[in-house]
């Protein structure tokens, strides 16, 4: 078990998915990564670049939108002109999204699959996944990240999951304790088996031709890739 990544499908990955059970789980996954120092990786990755006049920064896999308005709220304050794009293949979610985030104005979203021909000729100063990356095979991520690595100027930055026993019985045990929401009581322990070891981002990174990158393991069992 955990030796090889799982391809066992998320209910997440359902792009169909709708209903309160959407709302509920966006909500508890925020307040997981919030609790957990997930989302500061993101942020202290975009503080880094965010140092010019103007940045635009694209959320793949977008969820909520919660990670955007961090880094929104701490832009405002440095009076650094950021924009903010939400993207998610499923409607629903950038619904909720739009919701969640509508006091601020910089952030706006698409519900646009990352495969599909309008996306590939985006382009970006920043792409940013968190969370998101594990929901695609090793030979999906050879495509996505040459593709990222063309349509991003600065870099791209990803924050996802170290697949380790420890991670995987804990989030199960959390979520069966506390979770209200039978999305994230399905999907938690599976996402963690879906996610990485090393040695896995390393071949990735080799087969997609990238070299310059910076790879660093973060608590709690993430790693944080920039490219």
């Amino acid at each position: 078990m955990l030796k090889h990544r799982s391809e066992e499908l998320e209910i997440m990955d359902d792009l169909d998915i709708s209903g309160p059970v959407i709302d509920q789980t966006l909500r508890e996954l925020n307040t997981i990564n919030r609790r957990l120092g997930g989302n500061q990786i993101s942020i202290s990755a975009f503080k880094n670049f965010a140092r010019g006049n103007k940045i635009k920064l694209a959320d793949l896999g977008c969820g909520g939108g919660d990670i955007m308005a961090e880094m929104a709220k701490w832009s405002r304050k440095k009076d650094i002109n950021a924009s903010f794009v939400g993207i998610d293949a499923n409607p629903h979610i950038v619904e909720y999204a739009e919701k969640n985030t509508k006091q601020y104005s910089e952030i706006s979203y698409k519900a646009i699959n990352i495969f599909s021909d309008d996306f590939q000729k985006e382009k970006f100063d920043l792409i940013h996944c968190c969370l998101f990356v594990h929901h695609f095979t090793t030979e999906e991520l050879v495509v996505l990240f040459k593709q990222f690595k063309n349509q991003a100027r600065l870099g791209v930055i990803i924050n996802d999951l170290h697949r380790h026993p420890l991670a995987y019985w804990s989030i199960l045990f959390l979520t069966s304790l506390f979770s209200k929401s039978s999305m994230v009581k399905n999907d938690a322990s599976i996402s963690v088996a879906r996610g990485f070891k090393k040695r896995e981002i390393i071949e990735i990174m080799n087969r997609a031709g990238i070299s310059n990158y910076k790879l660093t393991w973060k608590w709690a069992f993430r790693w944080k890739l920039i490219f």
